[in-house]
């Protein structure tokens, strides 16, 4: 595949004629994304949605690492554990069609170390201020699509 030249390509990602097998460039790092052999995959990595949750639960785990270790708590690791899942819009005040679906995302963490009630309170609502919760969740994303030559 020749560049594009629209868009300089942060990620690139490549499938063949036949296998769901995605191969993954993001800078100088090569992975590969796949799908179940229940919907025709071959399961030889994690799938979409898993790298979703990876870059949530990942970015909140920076986020709280760095935030801690400025403000010199003990906070000795973190652990995020999460998953996603389509649950029915039984609360929604504006739903036009029956039915509706809604993303959902459950993330638990787990804070290491001699921390006190407050800190563990403070760092709960810092995980929610992770830059990739706040794209998730803004609501204000757009996804430009551009048919290349």
């Amino acid at each position: 595949m020749e560049p594009s030249p629209l868009i300089p390509a942060a990620v690139l990602i490549k499938v063949g004629p036949e296998a769901l097998l995605a191969e993954v460039q993001a800078g100088r790092h090569t992975f590969f994304l796949d799908e179940p052999v229940a919907v025709g995959g071959q399961d030889l990595g994690p799938t979409p949605y898993d790298m979703l949750l990876a870059a949530l639960g990942s970015c909140t785990a920076i986020t709280l690492r760095l935030y801690a270790t400025q403000k010199k708590w003990p906070l000795e690791g973190v652990e995020v554990r999460l998953s996603h899942q389509r649950v029915h819009r039984l609360d929604c005040d504006q739903c036009e069609s029956a039915g509706e679906m809604l993303e959902e995302v459950t993330k638990e963490l787990r804070l290491l170390g001699p921390l006190t009630p407050e800190q563990r309170q403070r760092l709960h609502s810092v995980s929610e201020k992770c830059p990739v919760q706040k794209t998730l969740t803004s609501g204000a994303m757009r996804i430009i699509t551009i048919l290349a030559e």
